[in-house]
């Protein structure tokens, strides 16, 4: 006769199960990823290759990669130097931009202490609507705005550009990676920390890194045609220092942000965070309702005229791609 389990003697038995599960599985961080295989890092400093259990990860739906470098994994170990990974532990923050050939959104790095948004003066000039997108596309993490090759002078708009930054509470570092202007600066305020560099090619982000671990990745020339940079690095990849961890991205001309509703935009945009309470209605988008606050301090030229014409030109991007948020519901009569 088949004696059945009561509830508690079944929630003891799920809750073995699962012990007996967790207990197969170890953590790990991402350190770089091609072609689906992952190179994880152990807690004791060891490296295993791993794919992902099946064919994607049951709890992911609906992003170009389930997995991004500085992801915390589950892994099941196989042999001595591989595994598969089993699950994507929580993220504290990431940063995600819209990867227009799968029209889906991309995670580049995760779980970072600070992205470092690296820019140069010249060659390509400096190009505040990149770093808009970029503060666009960083969520939950703190941005610092790195201006390289700063030994080059900067035009008076650029400066004005630069420096409005800062008085939005950002915090901003000119450097030069040809002089080793301010590097030391930079190595003291990293140390102990976990940060990604992001920025457009040819800015110099490389040979920043270079400088700051001592390696030697390949650094691109600049397109003389177009005054900018040529793609070096092609994968984001983590990267051990003597302090500090730094995350290496692919260099790109520009972000497009991921897909979602233009409303969470503002946290780019943190003047219009208290003139936004006083809109007319809620949910403002900051275009073309009446009573918009936003506007108005626009007009008046107590907000910068340029950076609202750059929230325009994202808000515009990101209704052009017709996403889910954007669609009619449905249902069944």
């Amino acid at each position: 006769m088949v004696k059945l389990l009561n509830s508690h003697s079944l929630l003891n038995c799920m809750n073995a199960f699962t012990n007996d599960r967790m207990a197969s599985m170890e953590t790990g961080i991402i350190v770089k990823g091609i072609n689906n295989i992952f190179t994880v890092k152990t807690p004791e400093g060891l490296t295993r290759l791993c794919r992902i259990k099946g064919k994607q990860l049951e709890s992911i739906k609906g992003e170009y990669n389930a997995l991004a470098v500085g992801d915390r994994v589950l892994y099941s170990p196989v042999g001595e130097k591989e595994g598969m990974i089993t699950e994507r532990l929580e993220r504290r923050n990431s940063f995600v931009r819209y990867n227009s050939k799968t029209q889906s959104n991309q995670t580049v790095v995760a779980n970072v202490d600070l992205i470092i948004c690296v820019c140069s003066v010249d060659s390509p000039p400096f190009r505040p609507r990149f770093v808009d997108r970029v503060l666009a596309c960083t969520q939950g993490s703190e941005v610092m705005i790195v201006l390289n090759k700063c030994d080059i002078d900067i035009t008076e708009d650029d400066y004005k550009r630069y420096k409005l930054y800062g008085k939005l509470g950002y915090r901003c570092m000119p450097v030069s990676a040809q002089t080793g202007e301010s590097l030391d600066k930079l190595r003291k305020l990293i140390k102990g920390k976990t940060v990604a560099f992001v920025g457009q090619s040819g800015v110099g982000k490389s040979s920043l890194i270079n400088i700051l671990l001592g390696t030697d990745q390949r650094v691109g020339d600049i397109n003389q045609k177009y005054n900018t940079g040529n793609h070096t690095t092609n994968h984001a990849i983590m990267l051990e220092g003597p302090d500090y961890t730094i995350i290496d991205t692919p260099g790109v001309r520009e972000f497009v942000p991921p897909q979602d509703d233009p409303a969470n935009i503002a946290h780019a945009f943190p003047e219009f965070t208290e003139p936004a309470e006083r809109c007319q209605y809620t949910g403002c988008l900051h275009i073309d309702e009446p009573g918009c606050a936003v506007k108005a301090l626009v007009e008046s030229g107590k907000i910068d005229g340029d950076r609202y014409e750059s929230y325009l030109r994202i808000v515009e991007t990101m209704r052009s791609k017709d996403p889910i948020w954007k669609r009619p519901c449905t249902s069944e009569q």
